[in-house]
């Protein structure tokens, strides 16, 4: 489990487990969602709000891990766009340190 910091103050907080790192990845929620200023703001979470709803509602089955993910982390009353922005710094550095540990394993 981390903790990603959801204000700049540091007195709120948004508990981030492996599982929503997991569907982030594997729904590709942060690709094409930037733009190319890098700059996060509530446009940027509004559409990833958007985009998850949007999935939830073409798939035919319940996607439990999505509704998790919404639950726990995305519509969070914490989440802001600096909340959003630690989300994703937490997430690019998982996902390097994978592909870094990578290689090393296959050795």
């Amino acid at each position: 489990m981390y903790t990603i910091q959801a204000n700049p103050s540091g007195t709120r907080s948004i508990e981030v487990s492996e599982a929503h790192l997991s569907t982030i990845e594997k729904y590709g929620l942060f690709r094409h969602l930037f733009n190319s200023n890098g700059i996060v703001d509530e446009s940027v979470l509004d559409k990833l709000r958007l985009n998850i709803r949007s999935l939830i509602a073409s798939q035919e089955q319940e996607s439990k891990e999505l509704l998790d993910l919404c639950i726990d982390v995305i519509y969070h009353d914490n989440m802001k766009a600096f909340g959003l922005q630690q989300l994703f710094k937490l997430y690019r550095q998982l996902h390097e340190e994978q592909e870094a540990g990578e290689p090393q394993e296959a050795r």
